[in-house]
């Protein structure tokens, strides 16, 4: 599938407006260091602006470039990270500064092709660090610009089919800028970022506004929301927890470090149980004697409701399993912690320890 004449112009067109309408104001614009870029796009992802604005700013003063973010341990990247969920990415992105100054000395590599190979860069991501800081002529194709593009055009392919979204970036890369007027990659690239994060919206767009209207199908239709199409849903699941809050009467809780899969991982958490019966029995007689169950609470991640049970004791000070320790709440700002563990102990009462 090519792009259809009409289209053609759609780049002059977001180039123009960007210029007089785009965003220009945020932190990660107007650079070419690909290091603030990458930082910017690992972090957006499924995490909107407002969010990561002051997280932003807190990873590049304790990481001013990647040869830092790479010399950083993985439990300060948990801990400035923290919140954002996702853990993933955060996992990723240090292994990526690792493999930057490993593979490339330290610079990033200058082609969408080569930044690929990095962990945690996907074509989009990639394509983005390239456009921006090189002048490639690459296209990307994150949430927002998959909704511009599939209006504009009329593109009614699934797209939850691999071969329906590589059609997608073929006509993407179709309507690039041409390879003649390499200075326009990067305004055309945050153009039409900046076109689906203010101006064509998943619910009620902005038309009437919109730089490109004229040329989109979608308005002609009259129903721009039914793009893009996407037919499979995710599938939520559910799963119950317990969650074992105790204090050593000192005003230290004890904290467990996560496997590497599974929800959470590498992070510390509050030990967590399938049932309320395997968190009593890793307590004594006398610790059992004095739980006091909390009151349950929904925490929603991307596929399952996680329905989390509190149960506060004081313990006797004594270990509770390997890979744990007692911190003091002094502590906690610089551990990766989950946010629903954060919650808990932000609203940690005193127990009577007697």
């Amino acid at each position: 599938m090519k792009a259809e004449p009409a289209t053609l112009g759609f780049a002059a067109h977001v180039v123009a407006w960007q210029k007089t309408h785009g965003r220009s104001e945020l932190p990660w614009q107007n650079t070419q260091d690909p290091y603030r870029v990458w930082l910017s796009e690992v972090m957006l992802q499924q995490t909107q602006v407002s969010t990561v604005l002051g997280y932003f700013a807190r990873f590049l003063e304790r990481f001013p470039d990647v040869a830092a973010l790479a010399a950083g341990s993985e439990d300060e990247v948990f801990g400035l990270w923290s919140g954002l969920g996702y853990y993933s990415r955060a996992r990723n992105m240090h292994r990526c500064a690792q493999e930057v100054v490993a593979r490339f000395g330290g610079a990033f590599p200058r082609s969408a092709a080569e930044l690929t190979t990095l962990p945690g860069i996907g074509r989009s991501t990639a394509s983005a660090i390239a456009a921006f800081c090189f002048g490639e002529r690459v296209a990307i194709l994150d949430g927002n610009v998959k909704r511009v593009l599939t209006r504009l055009l009329g593109f009614d392919g699934d797209m939850s089919s691999g071969a329906q979204e590589r059609a997608l970036w073929d006509i993407a890369t179709q309507l690039l800028p041409p390879a003649d007027q390499p200075a326009d990659i990067a305004r055309y690239t945050q153009g039409v970022m900046d076109l689906g994060a203010t101006v064509c919206l998943p619910r009620r767009p902005s038309c009437m506004i919109c730089p490109v209207g004229a040329l989109c199908v979608a308005r002609r239709e009259g129903e721009p929301e039914r793009y893009p199409v996407k037919t499979r849903k995710l599938r939520r699941t559910a799963q119950s927890l317990w969650m074992l809050q105790a204090d050593d009467g000192a005003d230290r809780v004890w904290l467990e470090k996560r496997s590497a899969r599974g929800i959470w991982a590498g992070l510390y958490s509050l030990p967590v149980f399938e049932s309320r019966e395997a968190l009593l029995a890793v307590l004594s007689p006398a610790e059992r004697a004095a739980v006091v169950d909390a009151p349950p609470f929904l925490h929603v991640l991307t596929h399952k409701d996680l329905h989390l049970h509190p149960v506060r004791v004081v313990s006797e000070g004594r270990s509770l399993g390997e890979g744990g320790a007692w911190f003091a709440a002094a502590s906690w700002t610089a551990l990766g912690l989950p946010a629903p563990v954060r919650k808990l102990l932000a609203q940690q009462p005193a127990l009577d320890a007697s």
